[in-house]
């Protein structure tokens, strides 16, 4: 199935796509992980990554889970400011 494209989310959506990704970010600057690292961790493309911290990936709640594993969070940390 191909990937939506973001300006088909509603603005809402994608402010929360766009918070979610800075949580992320924060949280892997803190833990002193660079967008490699954490994608080899979560088992993701680094692209990927980058694209989800710029609020342009609407992921997965399997991928949320590995991303809190890989900087070891709990989930609701990261989903705390969304």
């Amino acid at each position: 199935m191909p990937t939506k494209d973001v300006e088909s989310y509603t603005e809402r959506e994608r402010q929360a796509m766009k918070r979610f990704g800075a949580s992320v970010r924060c949280q892997r600057e803190k833990v002193g992980l660079s967008q490699e690292k954490l994608a080899e961790l979560a088992n993701v493309h680094r692209t990927y990554i980058s694209g989800m911290e710029r609020g342009l990936q609407n992921i997965s709640l399997l991928t949320m889970i590995k991303l809190a594993k890989a900087l070891s969070v709990e989930l609701d940390k990261l989903l705390s400011d969304i």
